[in-house]
């Protein structure tokens, strides 16, 4: 598991990708015959057919033809903060938040600011009073974003040489093997990047054109997928992600989402995409087949990439495969690892025959 160890520890914060892509680029050398990066960040890895009878592609209008080009869309960027604001007397940080969190999760923890002038820096995430002076309300009250500070320790001066308004932070927090799963953060999305580049090494022969896309600023939008797909032009647009699996104490089982250790995820459909019902029952089909465990999946908040796939040019068939992740948004994001090789062997499965 070290390309998922290496992805999940790269900071990558929406809108500040590039490490991420570096790390992706060197481990995708050979796998495909063009990669490059478009103007909006995103990094695109074209591999033409390796045998196998040539598709349909879109003049089949859906009736049993195979498309010519199928694009898999990966997000690079994780949740995180720019620096908004750095206090001159005291020498401490204050941010602005780069995606959703449950702020909750965020006191005592381990960041990484990334300077441009100085390096990397770790520093302390917390908010406000310790809690041996705070006051019975003050125990109450759950902290926002704009009460969160980050110390560097460093004396004032040195915080304003190093940092500067707008400079990168994210959490800190190694991966760890912990009974059947994976937990770290990040896994959301650079568990899809695991998935995708080892269902290509499994491949040994597809008749479409595959695209794996890289995609930026997903967390704040959906943005790079839009530019991308535009581009691409592909027949399918599939999106891999994480999902949430609340198979925790005190959600009821018809809240649950997905079952974490309950197979691939396919999803019907979430708040930004509804998968094309002629690929899900394909995907299920495929699932059986194989004998792949699999669960269906409906997420009432929330999306993915396979929103913005899905509105390119005159439209795509799209959908979403999801890795179901415990904890999701936090430090502490839980994947299986059975769900994890589930998720390889469908991918490649569906590229193999498409």
């Amino acid at each position: 598991m070290e390309l998922l160890r290496k992805l999940t520890k790269t900071p990558g914060v929406a809108g500040r990708e590039e490490r991420v892509r570096a790390v992706i680029e060197r481990e995708v050398a050979g796998l495909f015959d063009e990669v490059r990066t478009d103007a909006m960040g995103n990094l695109i890895c074209r591999r033409g057919p390796r045998g196998g009878k040539a598709g349909k592609g879109k003049s089949a209008g859906g009736a049993g033809g195979r498309p010519t080009r199928v694009l898999i869309a990966c997000h690079m960027d994780e949740i995180g903060f720019y620096v908004r604001y750095v206090d001159a007397e005291t020498g401490f940080l204050r941010l602005h938040n780069v995606g959703s969190f449950d702020t909750r999760a965020l006191l005592a923890r381990r960041v990484l600011v990334q300077t441009a002038s100085s390096g990397d820096l770790f520093g302390v995430m917390t908010a406000g009073k310790p809690i041996h002076v705070m006051t019975d309300e003050e125990r109450k009250k759950v902290p926002e974003v704009e009460d969160v500070f980050v110390d560097l320790m460093l004396e004032p001066k040195a915080v304003a040489k190093k940092v500067r308004i707008g400079d990168p932070v994210t959490l800190w927090q190694p991966l760890t093997e912990i009974g059947g799963g994976y937990v770290g953060k990040a896994m959301d999305n650079r568990v899809a990047h695991w998935v995708t580049i080892n269902a290509i090494r499994k491949l040994d022969g597809h008749a479409c054109e595959i695209c794996y896309v890289a995609t930026v600023q997903e967390e704040v939008g959906l943005r790079g997928a839009a530019t991308a797909a535009f581009g691409v032009e592909a027949d399918v647009g599939i999106a891999v992600d994480t999902t949430i699996a609340a198979d925790t104490p005190d959600v009821p089982a018809a809240k649950r989402v997905t079952v974490w250790g309950g197979g691939v995820a396919l999803k019907v459909m979430d708040s930004g995409s509804i998968t094309h019902r002629g690929l899900l029952d394909e995907w299920i089909a495929l699932a059986e087949k194989r004998k792949i465990k699999y669960q269906l999946e409906l997420l009432p908040r929330g999306g993915t990439d396979a929103g913005s796939l899905q509105k390119a040019r005159a439209g795509v068939k799209a959908g979403t495969l999801s890795v179901p992740t415990r904890y999701v948004h936090t430090v502490t994001e839980a994947v299986n690892k059975k769900d994890l090789a589930g998720a390889v062997d469908l991918l490649a499965a569906y590229l193999r025959q498409a």
